[in-house]
């Protein structure tokens, strides 16, 4: 009988944020993959190592994380084979994913070639967005409201029309469009109500209001909320 794949959601950074299910899944698989840039470490794995138990076969899933080259479907193909190898020989495999594996996920490329002919399990993971809301302080949305969640690789007319239309905005994947960002909320005059969050509940974090964020880029693993205030939202 083939193993099971699993879709590790490890959450946003810190590990005592990793779920039950998911700690026991880290426990009794006995092989586990993990993505990794082209040089340098997991942070997937370095989120997952309190949870290990050693002794487990590791698969380094190294992808080129730059524009124009990512999703990079060869480097994935060549990795699901060798997670089909172990599948197909009875083997259990669990695929370590930042955040959760369905939101933004990298996990979702592997999780297309193999779930037609595989058992595959996807453990939802404490998403980064629902982390930068509570190291900032601010609630995402109440009542009615509408969470809109976009990239900030969109251009900016339609960054500025996304925003513009939704009571709360969280904008994800900053890096070198940050201070594009910026320059678009400080146009809609919403300024005052955005947080910066980066590496939230990392170590490393660090939050601030927007309005005091002058860099003119930021790490991938950062975020902008933008939420409209009491009054402007009629709550």
């Amino acid at each position: 009988m083939s193993g099971t794949l699993y879709g590790l959601g490890v959450g946003p950074g810190d590990p005592d944020l990793i779920t039950l299910k998911a700690h026991g899944v880290l426990q009794r698989v006995p092989v586990i993959a993990y993505p990794a840039p082209d040089e340098g470490d997991s942070l997937a794995r370095a989120i997952a190592a309190r949870h290990l138990p050693g002794n487990q076969t590791e698969i380094v899933i190294r992808t080129p994380m730059v524009p124009g080259a990512f999703p990079a479907h060869d480097v994935y193909d060549k990795y699901a084979l060798e997670i089909a190898t172990h599948l197909d020989a009875g083997r259990d495999v669990a695929v370590l994913c930042e955040g959760d594996p369905f939101l933004y996920g990298s996990f979702m490329y592997i999780f297309v070639r193999f779930v037609g002919d595989h058992r595959v399990q996807v453990v939802p993971g404490v998403s980064s967005i629902v982390a930068c809301a509570a190291a900032a302080g601010a609630p995402l949305v109440s009542r009615n409201q509408v969470l809109t969640v976009v990239p900030a690789t969109l251009d900016e007319g339609d960054l500025e029309q996304r925003i513009a239309g939704s009571a709360a905005t969280a904008v994800m994947k900053l890096g070198r469009h940050a201070s594009k960002v910026r320059d678009v909320i400080t146009r809609l005059g919403r300024i005052d109500d955005a947080w910066y969050v980066e590496h939230a509940s990392m170590e490393s974090e660090r939050v601030l209001p927007l309005a005091d964020f002058t860099g003119e880029s930021a790490p991938y693993f950062s975020m902008i909320l933008v939420r409209q205030s009491e009054g402007e939202a009629g709550c």
